[in-house]
Parts: structure tokens; C-alpha cells; sequence
């Protein structure tokens, strides 16, 4: 008896973490300085910061297929192929192999995972911008969905916690629609962006180009050397992994600051399955581990834990959590859980080419871009949809590339693809989906992976909404360019994309004032459940058309903040 009692101790902790991406590194960073002893479980291997990067200083000759694609690969990898986000040689060890890890589809989603310690946190696109007061309150006016619980002022001192820590390169733009933060310094727009900026910006004075905000390190302060981070190097090889720590990651940022604590214990390779339910007491008291290598079944305890699997990984957790309490899985007596699916819907805009400014080029390979922030359904523009979009770009001049399929050969030819080419500019739309109970996932009652787990099963489609909307992104972005000075400008909209192409899955355990509707509380808790937290992008109310991660990073910290106040009350 006593030995059991022993072993229960020696797997208790004050925490628990479920997943050590972007949102879980923070849970970890968090409660770990606050003073709690942390376990963080990652269902994936282990990756080091710097020696866990294979390719990172990989030279394009140093790989078997010059990065390309096998069919192979294209075979087994094939929602990232979906994406675009393809499976090369350059970065596919970040990438889940979806032959090995499948799931069901009753309609489309391209479910893009990163198994791995680190999470999608080596793989983001780092865009980084904060949430304006009019997106957490649309739902509400609009009649949509849910109301959120919280306002843009309850996040806002948390938003510029986050963006000191993680480091934002960015300017202050002075824009309702996307407010300013806590930056430093900016990325520079190139010639040609600066004059198509000028020239838009005249034509439209309600629309805007800034520079990109990213989690970048151009100017690294005190806080950021101390944990080993450098500035950026300009190399534009971020998927690869960054061995300088130059962008926000939880191996350059969160880790380090929580491993210096001396209070986290990292274990990877371990598959949560299930959170553990006490029926007396009406809390969760630990979870059940599975080794992803061995199958060895464990279990560990702790009095709060933070779910941040990733969206569909977390909520697929909840609803494997079954009891006589939660038959239809933990905290799902509203039926949301799973409910709700959103992403950005994207792979339309326009590009074309620009004469003159040969003479000029640009420092290094700058890994940003452009923004156009929202202006539809802003400030007096009313249309035929609600919400909005913004758009992602850059101008750019070709490189040798460029020969592939032109006539030429010989010495001068090669000569001449060692000089840069013309100029060409491309901007994307990312749009905001709206919230829809049918746009759902649910777990295979007859299909389980290699560790018995139920497969995830998803349903889910662009809306209406989401098609209108399509229209103005794709006839907008041409109409701009065009009005630059933009020549051969060829507008897009790839209609055969899929909920899943932003890799910004969001919903499924929505945040909500009544339990009757949603799964969790203004706090981030499961409204009856109240120590089990969930901060990723489950449990989002709504999708805004920003990038969600620099979001998921200030709910984080707030709820961890909230957390370890309550404990110490003995609330929790």
C-alpha cells in the first residue's frame, strides 16, 4: 500500500501541460515562474533547440533531391500537399506523416500536425497581430453564434505581456481596425513596396499597406539574450528551425524561461488519451498517458491541468474523457464540444509584375511581408456579407529559377540567371470563416489508431458567407494592383480549397457566458469542470481575419495567471 501511495507522489505534480507548441509553452512558462512544479506531456518526440534543426544550414545541393518532392512522399504527406505547405526535403521531419496518422473525412479538412516537442511552433508563419475591439463583439451584434465572454480590454495588458516576451517586430500604424502594440522595431518595405503603398494609399484612403508584424527579433533586449536568442539573420529559412532564436518558438523562448525554473519535467513520446474524472469530488484529477513507443499505459495527477494539444487534438481529448458525469466527453452537456470548426480561408488574390527599379535590390531575404489590414464591413462599408478579410504579400525580383522553361543554353544563359530578374508582387487574402455548429469533428465509433484512439472524424465546409466574400478578395486585390501601377495583373480564387488550408483551426470548445452553450468560461476553465483549462485555438468564440497565435499566447498567460491565484485561494 505504501509503495502505490509512493508511486502516486512520485507522478503527482501542480500541473499538468498537454502539448508544448506555442500555447503550451507558454502554460509552461507560466506556471512554472509562478511558482508550480509542471509536468508537460508531448505526444511526439523529442527536438533540441539548435542540434534538432537537420537541414537548417543545409546548403540546396546538400539534399538528395534538391528539396524537391518525391512521389513518395507526396503520397503519405498528403494534407500538406493539400495546404501547399509540401513535404520537401527541407523540412518534412517537422512535418506528421498522414499515411501513418490518418483520419476521416465526411467532408474535407486538411488537419496539418507538427508531433513533436515544439509543436507547430517551429512550422507558424509568425504573423502577429492583436484582435480589435469589434471582433470580440461581432458575434453579439450580428446575432452569430455566441457572445464572447471577454472584450478586447480584458486581453489588451495581456497582449502586451506577450509581445515583449516573444519579441513582435512591427510599427505603430495607428489603426482602429488593427490596434498597435508593444514592438519592436519593424521590418523595411523594398522599393517597389513603398511606391505601390504610395500610390494605393492615394487612390483609397480607407485602405492600407504596413509592414507585416511578425515574431521576429530585429532589435533583442536583455530579456531575450538571456535566454540565448539573436537577432535575426535575414536568411528566410524559418521552416528549417531557427539555431540563432531569432523568431518566437517554444524551443528558442518558452522552454528555456521555464526550464530555468527548475520546476518543469518535460516528458515526450507521451499520447494523453484521457483526462481522469473524480465523480465525488466534480474535478479532474490527472490524465492517462499512453507511450507513443512502447504502448506502456500510465497515468499522472495534478490539481489543474492545461489542455493545449492544438485544437482538434485537445477537443478530441475532452471527448475520449467519458464518464457517467460526461457521457458525450468532459465539460459537453451544451453539445459544443467538437462544434464550430473555423479556419481562414485563403488561395485567392492576385500578383502581377512591374517595370523599372532594376537598379535597385534588397537586404538579405527578408522572412515577412506586407499587410493590408480589414476595411470591408469597416467604417461606413457595408456589403453582402459580414466580417472581413485582410492580405499577405510582398514584391520580390525572380531569381535563376526563373529559367526553367525558357529558351537558352550555354555559358551566357547561366550568366545571364546569375543577375536578378524583374520585379513581381503578389498579395493573398486571408478571410474570416464564421462559426457553424455543422462544421464539426467527432471520434470514429469503429476506427482507432495504432494506440486504440478513436480516429477523428471531420464535417466541414466553407459557408456562403465565407463563398461571397471570395468574390471581393480576388476583385479587390486586382483592382489595387492595378490602380499601383501593377502590369499583367492576374487575379486567383482556388475554390477547390478546404477548411484546414490556414492551419488556423480554431473552435470546438468554445468560450461562452452560459454552460448551455458553450464548453468554457470567461477564465478559460470547462464551465463544470473547473481545473482543467484550455487556452489554444479550441477555444475560440469566433475567427477574427488575423492571424490567431499572438492570441492564443495572451489567453494563456491570463489564464495561467488566473490559475495559480486560484490555487493559492484554494479554489481550485
Amino acid at each position: 500500500m505504501n509503495l502505490n501511495i509512493d508511486a502516486q507522489k512520485d507522478m503527482t505534480y501542480d500541473a499538468i501541460v498537454v502539448g508544448s507548441g506555442i500555447s503550451g509553452g507558454w502554460a509552461a512558462k507560466e506556471l512554472t515562474q509562478k511558482g508550480l512544479r509542471v509536468l508537460m506531456l508531448e505526444r511526439g518526440r523529442d527536438v533540441k533547440h539548435i542540434e534538432g534543426y537537420p537541414t537548417a544550414t543545409n546548403n540546396p545541393w546538400d539534399f538528395p533531391h534538391r528539396g524537391r518532392i518525391t512521389t513518395q512522399a507526396a503520397e503519405e504527406y498528403w494534407a500538406s500537399m493539400r495546404t501547399g505547405y509540401t513535404a520537401n526535403e527541407e523540412w518534412r521531419h517537422f512535418f506528421e506523416n498522414d499515411a501513418q496518422n490518418p483520419y476521416i473525412e465526411k467532408r474535407k479538412v486538411d488537419w496539418i500536425r507538427g508531433y513533436h516537442v515544439g509543436g507547430r511552433s517551429l512550422m507558424w508563419g509568425r504573423q502577429s497581430y492583436r484582435w480589435n475591439p469589434e471582433d470580440f463583439m461581432a458575434n453579439a451584434k450580428e446575432g452569430i453564434a455566441v457572445d464572447w465572454p471577454i472584450r478586447y480590454e480584458t486581453l489588451a495588458p495581456w497582449y502586451n505581456y506577450v509581445e515583449g516576451f516573444a519579441g513582435i517586430s512591427g510599427a505603430k500604424d495607428g489603426l482602429d481596425v488593427l490596434p498597435d502594440g508593444n514592438y519592436l522595431p519593424p521590418m523595411q518595405m523594398n522599393c517597389v513596396e513603398k511606391e505601390v503603398k504610395a500610390r494605393l494609399e492615394k487612390k483609397f484612403a480607407k485602405r492600407h499597406v504596413i509592414m507585416g508584424r511578425t515574431a521576429h527579433l530585429t532589435a533583442p533586449k536583455q530579456q531575450h539574450y538571456d535566454l540565448g536568442r539573436a537577432a535575426c539573420q535575414f536568411r528566410n529559412q524559418c521552416m528549417r528551425g531557427c539555431p540563432y532564436g531569432a523568431y518566437f518558438s517554444t524551443q528558442s523562448a518558452t522552454l528555456p524561461a521555464a526550464m530555468k525554473t527548475g520546476k518543469l519535467t518535460l516528458r515526450p513520446d507521451s499520447i494523453v488519451s484521457e483526462v481522469l474524472y473524480d465523480e465525488k469530488k466534480g474535478k479532474a484529477t490527472g490524465v492517462r498517458v499512453i507511450d507513443q513507443n512502447t504502448k506502456e499505459v500510465r497515468e499522472y495527477f495534478a490539481r489543474i491541468i492545461f489542455l493545449n494539444a492544438s485544437a482538434f487534438a485537445s477537443t478530441s481529448i475532452l471527448m475520449n474523457s467519458k464518464s457517467s458525469r460526461f457521457p458525450n466527453g468532459m465539460g459537453n452537456d451544451s453539445d459544443q464540444l467538437g462544434r464550430n470548426i473555423m479556419d481562414h480561408h485563403l488561395a485567392v488574390g492576385a500578383s502581377g509584375s512591374w517595370d523599372g527599379m532594376e537598379d535597385q535590390y534588397y537586404y538579405g531575404r527578408r522572412a515577412n511581408g506586407i499587410y493590408i489590414p480589414r476595411y470591408r464591413n469597416w467604417a461606413g462599408d457595408k456589403r453582402d456579407y459580414v466580417r472581413g478579410f485582410g492580405y499577405q504579400g510582398g514584391a520580390g525580383r525572380e531569381g535563376w529559377n526563373r529559367g526553367n522553361g525558357m529558351d537558352g543554353f550555354g555559358a551566357a544563359f547561366k550568366d545571364s540567371l546569375s543577375q536578378p530578374g524583374g520585379w513581381g508582387i503578389s498579395i493573398g487574402g486571408f478571410g474570416e470563416m464564421l462559426p457553424d455548429p455543422s462544421n464539426r469533428m467527432t471520434l470514429s465509433t469503429d476506427q482507432k489508431d495504432k494506440w486504440g484512439l478513436p480516429l477523428i472524424v471531420f464535417d466541414a465546409a466553407y459557408g456562403e458567407n465565407e463563398k461571397k466574400m471570395r468574390k471581393d478578395m480576388m476583385n479587390d486585390a486586382v483592382e489595387m494592383l492595378e490602380a499601383a501601377g501593377v502590369k499583367n495583373v492576374h487575379g486567383y480564387n482556388d475554390e477547390s480549397k478546404h477548411p484546414g488550408i490556414g492551419i488556423h483551426e480554431m473552435g470546438t470548445a468554445r468560450m461562452g457566458k452560459d454552460p448551455k452553450t458553450s464548453v468554457l468560461n470567461a477564465n478559460n476553465q470547462i464551465h463544470t469542470v473547473k481545473n482543467v483549462f484550455n487556452t489554444d485555438g479550441a477555444c475560440m468564440t469566433s475567427a477574427s481575419c488575423v492571424n490567431p497565435s499572438l492570441t492564443y499566447m495572451a489567453l494563456t498567460a491570463r489564464a495561467a495567471d488566473f490559475a495559480v491565484k486560484e490555487m493559492k485561494k484554494g479554489s481550485l
